[in-house]
């Protein structure tokens, strides 16, 4: 009798490392990361590199760069070292965007499980909330929170968040309409599991993946908030960033392009990292993109 071979054991991946091997097969979402690892490195280990004072005054002010090794990227208005300022403002841009994305990621999240949930009026006293919100100049709105808060840091991330969840929202509402009513779900209702435990722990957890693509897409958002509320006077004068620098230097954009473009370039760069990161996600979270 011949002997029959035993059927070959394939073994599943668990959806992490399936998304995991699909993000490193994304140019867009590997490019993203190797660029954001370069401005996080350039950002965390310059100061020990290059230990210079960002609001020092070291040179001649508006003096090109090349013209002085004092200050190999030039100096601002003031005549503070360009380089060591790209170097110290990375980390207050960095957390603003950080800082911002979790605000703004909570808020949603909570605002949208309950609405997506519960439905009805629950639905659309929420829904309402967020509409008020969504139709506010988002801009405008931040101004006015700064305005009457003194300008630091940590307002200027909770002015960013709170004017930034609506669209979070109405994404994690729209997940939870959706799972709310599959089998595993209803699975769980009727083994009696609380509310509580069907939003956290079983729905959210299947709802993360696009969730997870909008953080990071909320993160270059509010770097670039953050920018424009410096630009316009708004940022914490205090700490050094990237949107200060720009702030700073409108006036003298015609005279030293340096002031402005140096730090509008590592804005672009990071803003464009966690942009492709996000793409990746998307590839790595979508299975129909999988497959392409």
């Amino acid at each position: 009798m011949a002997a029959v071979d035993a059927p070959d054991i394939v073994q599943a991946q668990s959806p992490v490392r399936e998304a995991l091997r699909a993000f490193r097969q994304s140019w867009a979402g590997m490019l993203g990361f190797f660029l954001l690892i370069i401005v996080v490195l350039f950002t965390y280990l310059g100061p020990f590199l290059y230990p210079v004072d960002p609001f020092e005054i070291v040179w001649a002010p508006l003096t090109a760069p090349g013209q002085t090794e004092v200050a190999p990227l030039g100096t601002d208005y003031l005549g503070r070292d360009m380089l060591a300022g790209l170097i110290q403002g990375g980390s207050a841009t960095l957390f603003v965007g950080l800082a911002a994305g979790f605000i703004t990621v909570t808020i949603g999240i909570l605002v949208g499980a309950f609405a997506g949930f519960y439905r009805g009026a629950v639905d659309e006293a929420l829904m309402r909330l967020t509409e008020f919100f969504q139709v506010l100049p988002a801009l405008l709105f931040a101004m006015v929170l700064v305005t009457l808060f003194s300008p630091t840091i940590y307002v200027v991330s909770f002015a960013i968040g709170i004017v930034s969840w609506p669209t979070t929202a109405r994404l994690t509402r729209a997940e939870f309409f959706r799972i709310r009513s599959l089998e595993y779900v209803n699975a769980a209702r009727s083994v009696g599991a609380k509310d509580s435990r069907i939003m956290w722990r079983v729905i959210l957890p299947n709802a993360l993946a696009p969730l997870i693509v909008s953080a990071t897409l909320t993160i270059g958002i509010a770097i670039l908030f953050e920018a424009g509320l410096s630009f316009l006077g708004l940022g914490d004068p205090n700490v050094f960033s990237w949107g200060l620098m720009i702030g700073a230097g409108r006036e003298y954009i015609l005279d030293a392009w340096w002031s402005v473009t140096f730090p509008g370039f590592m804005i672009f760069l990071t803003v464009l990292s966690f942009s492709l990161v996000g793409d990746g996600l998307n590839d790595a979270f979508n299975p129909k993109l999988r497959e392409r």
